[in-house]
């Protein structure tokens, strides 16, 4: 069974399709680009499938396009059709403090940027005043998700905005406090939205309203679904049992919905120490991996015939991968991962548990001993056993990974970590790959990076 693609958009007219069958020919042996529209790219898979990027990372490193100044936020950015989105923050009042059990009021905007990807030029920039009263108040989580001609923000005190990719002008929005009375958790609104078909699907929070689907075109709801606090994970779409499965991970548990009115199809209990279910469950087969943080995980098997599943295993202290805000991929029955409890990169076997080999090389390097929630956000270089890692110490990692062993295959270090945690400096946000080009983020910069092979 291959791996589930969960598609930001499926329809396709006939006319189009017949260009493609004509103009394929004409790329035969060319470099393949690709665009990363939204959280984790195209397929929101964490796979990377562009053709013509470098084998490895040289010692010289690797040439950086452009740089521009950007605010402070989490948000990661999203590329498509040669323009990048960013999503930040611009403070006006009150001080950044990061205290994990308590809420900072600050006075700012939240902040929508279109710029060139080719020149790091400004096409276009939105603001909204957005007071916070959060914890880790540096801006918003969500990466923007871009679907053809409209962009989608979701900030962390519940602002849902579609915006024209054109000039950024508001289409329509919904305020989730104002709309449905949702409790803002104390971390802020983390589901990156979802666009598949007509539909966009994001965690709200409420008794009936754990997620919800909006018509991506009016804003209008269409359905909504679970009682449940939002918890800070996006949902997903998954192929399993012959059907389509919308996959929520919430503060108490796995559900499976019918996609389209949000029936529900199975639940299986799991429930993350502070309500954090924040990575995304990744499949492989017909197995399904949640994760939360400490020693909170559950491997899950779907039945293959219906809509179904059952428990297979769930992590002990010794076991597993123990994710927070860097999601695992899950290849081939390993699941390659940073984990939250050790701060170190773990290959775990999936039927088992077993963690087959750990390193500290791509997450942070110096330390080389346990960090609280160590983060680095793996990508898969298409259907190879290459993969990047953009590690919280700003530095691009290039890996060969497979069952049996790590192997770097050089580092680039990109930009600075600005954010705090734990008493240390992170970077914290996850980067798109696009265009041969890495675009990272911190608080300070945005950074476009050439990724291309010279040969090509």
């Amino acid at each position: 069974m291959k791996n589930p693609k969960l598609r930001i958009s499926e329809t396709k007219t006939l006319a189009s399709v017949f260009a493609v069958c004509l103009i394929a020919p004409l790329f035969v042996g060319t470099a393949l680009a690709d665009d990363w529209p939204a959280w984790m790219g195209a397929a929101r898979d964490g796979v990377y499938r562009e053709s013509g990027i470098v084998d490895s990372i040289p010692e010289s490193g690797l040439k950086v396009k452009w740089r521009q100044p950007i605010g402070e936020g989490y948000a990661g950015p999203a590329v498509a059709d040669g323009k990048v989105v960013v999503f930040d923050y611009v403070k006006s009042k009150g001080e950044v403090v990061n205290d994990p059990g308590k809420r900072v009021e600050l006075q700012g905007a939240e902040r929508v940027t279109v710029m060139d990807a080719a020149t790091g030029d400004v096409v276009w920039q939105k603001s909204y005043d957005c007071p916070y009263s959060i914890s880790y108040p540096a801006g918003p989580r969500c990466t923007p998700t871009i679907d053809g001609d409209r962009v989608y923000t979701l900030g962390a005190e519940g602002d849902l905005h579609c915006r024209s990719m054109a000039d950024g002008e508001i289409i329509w929005q919904v305020s989730m406090k104002e709309k449905f009375n949702a409790q803002i958790l104390i971390w802020g609104q983390s589901s990156h939205p979802l666009v598949d078909g007509d539909l966009l699907y994001t965690m709200v929070g409420g008794d009936g309203q754990g997620i919800v689907a909006f018509d991506k075109m009016t804003g209008d709801v269409v359905w909504k679904a679970l009682d449940t606090e939002a918890g800070y994970c996006p949902p997903s779409i998954v192929e399993a049992g012959g059907v389509r499965q919308l996959i929520a991970f919430h503060p108490k548990g796995v559900a499976s919905l019918n996609p389209t009115d949000g029936q529900k199809y199975w639940e299986l209990p799991i429930e993350p120490l502070y309500q954090m279910s924040i990575a995304r469950p990744m499949i492989d087969g017909n197995l399904l991996y949640a994760s939360g943080i400490k020693s909170t995980s559950l491997m899950i098997e779907l039945d293959t015939e219906k809509p179904g599943a059952k428990e297979l295993w769930r992590g002990n202290p010794k076991n597993s991968i123990f994710s927070a805000n860097a999601t695992p991929l899950f290849v081939d029955g390993v699941l390659y991962g940073s984990d939250c409890r050790v701060g170190c990169l773990f290959a775990v076997d999936a039927k088992t548990g077993e963690r087959l080999w750990q390193t500290f090389e791509a997450t942070r390097p110096e330390e080389n001993r346990k960090v609280n929630h160590g983060t680095g956000f793996v990508t898969r270089i298409g259907d190879t056993d290459r993969y990047f890692i953009m590690n919280e110490v700003g530095d691009l990692v290039m890996a060969k990974m497979t069952r049996e062993k790590f192997e770097s295959l050089g580092r680039f270090h990109v930009l600075e970590p600005t954010g705090e945690a734990f008493g240390r400096d992170v970077v914290w946000s996850h980067p798109a790959y696009a265009q041969r080009t890495l675009f990272a983020r911190n608080d300070k910069e945005i950074v476009a990076v050439d990724l291309a092979d010279s040969e090509n």
